[in-house]
């Protein structure tokens, strides 16, 4: 019987480039499913900023039809159908839904687009202007939310393509309403 030589090494044991190689590869799977995570966690937050942005956006449009409809009461049965569908699109995006906000009759409240960097534009004292300044604040908003579409996931951005088309609907009628 012979034996096999016995080496002057002790048993056997991880070498220093093994260790280093698995650490270095631990890292890196590491680095790997924490990047998805975080881009998942990243374009979830973007989502809701997304969807804050049109609910505030909606809500301060339906303040200016409420500016406009207590400058301009003649205006009210016209008008108050499309305010409540605005409103109803900010509590879509999961806005706070206001039943009136006040607005006084002299005609003050901003009546511009929304985000438009203005902060004094009152409501005009002819009605056909004060349509046209509603009309030109519902085509900025909807076509802002229909540049976003490719920035956000497809539940919001369906949402988001459906209520820049009512505001489409919205310009006609605030337009072509009349004639």
């Amino acid at each position: 019987m012979s034996s096999l030589p016995s080496s002057s090494r002790p048993p056997s044991r991880p070498r220093r480039r093994s260790l280093l190689a698995t650490a270095a590869g631990a890292v890196l799977l590491a680095g790997c499913t924490g990047s998805s995570g975080s881009g998942a966690d990243a374009a979830s937050r973007a989502a809701d900023r997304a969807r804050a942005r049109a609910a505030r956006d909606s809500a301060e449009l339906a303040g200016r039809y409420a500016a406009v409809i207590a400058a301009h009461p003649g205006l009210a049965e016209r008008l108050d159908p499309l305010r409540a569908e605005v409103l109803r699109h900010a509590a879509a995006f999961g806005g706070a839904r206001a039943a009136s906000p006040s607005v006084s009759p002299s005609g003050s409240a901003r009546a511009a687009g929304p985000d438009d960097g203005s902060t004094a534009d009152a409501v005009p004292a002819a009605e056909e202007e004060a349509l046209a300044l509603l009309a030109a604040a519902e085509r900025k908003l909807a076509d802002r939310r229909t540049a976003a579409l490719a920035d956000v996931p497809g539940e919001l951005a369906r949402l988001l393509a459906s209520v820049a088309a009512a505001g489409a609907g919205h310009v006609y009628l605030l337009t072509e309403g009349d004639r």
